[in-house]
């Protein structure tokens, strides 16, 4: 049976900011879907530990107060994310990640800061991901537009309700794939074990491609020094961290 016929996990974050190193989950949700079984999905609130930027609450709708008002404490909320992706990565489930090395390495690094166990160590080759980004430049590499995953739902026609929410997000992004797996039967019909190295590869020359575009673009030239080739996570001995 094709992967995208099964169950499917999706995850997504919503956080502090962009910097993997540095920000804190704000909002997390882990949904199980597809498999002709029901819709399930878990989601959690943090109080992160640190001020919420105005930028970021504009983004996800969570403010410091709500936070510190309403959120479970960070360590106690990284530790249930990683057990339930944990969970579904023993069963044989593929994570569905939209752009998954920054909600992974972000979630390592949580897991570190608060002496959890990194999911990466607890589940290894066991670890399936699933990157619509990824998929999608790969399969179209030269539509113009947007790439986020809004942009993504308009070109598959999938509904995303609620946009920056993590449990719209992780949905939406379940959709996604699947709609690419089904509109492209190589990718559909290739198992999971093999899109890994597929997809890492397919991750690295857009990262590659991107640099490029930097360093050939004046005013951007220095951005090419920040773009990562790493896939589906930032290696945390790679960080210096």
């Amino acid at each position: 049976m094709s992967w995208h016929m099964g169950r499917l996990t999706g995850f997504d974050l919503e956080t502090t900011g962009v910097d993997v190193e540095e920000d804190r989950v704000v909002t997390a949700c882990v949904v199980h879907c597809g498999g002709g079984e029901d819709t399930q999905s878990q989601t959690w609130l943090a109080d992160p530990g640190v001020e919420i930027p105005e930028g970021a609450a504009k983004v996800h709708g969570i403010t410091t107060e709500r936070a510190r008002a309403e959120g479970a404490p960070a360590a106690e909320v990284i530790s249930e994310i990683v057990a339930a992706l944990a969970q579904a990565a023993e069963a044989g489930q593929p994570l569905v990640i939209m752009n998954a090395a920054y909600d992974l390495t972000l979630l390592d690094r949580e897991a570190r800061r608060h002496g959890i166990t990194p999911l990466v160590e607890l589940v290894g080759d066991q670890l399936l991901v699933l990157d619509p980004r990824v998929l999608d430049k790969q399969i179209d590499k030269f539509r113009r537009g947007g790439r986020k995953l809004e942009d993504l739902c308009h070109t598959y026609r999938v509904a995303l309700d609620g946009a920056h929410s993590a449990d719209a997000d992780a949905l939406a992004a379940c959709r996604v794939a699947w709609r690419i797996a089904h509109l492209k039967p190589a990718i559909g019909k290739a198992s999971l074990a093999d899109l890994q190295p597929m997809q890492a590869g397919w991750a690295r020359e857009q990262a590659e491609s991107l640099a490029d575009y930097f360093r050939r673009t004046p005013g951007k030239e220095s951005w090419a020094d920040d773009v990562r080739t790493d896939w589906p996570f930032i290696p945390h001995q790679q960080t210096g961290a």
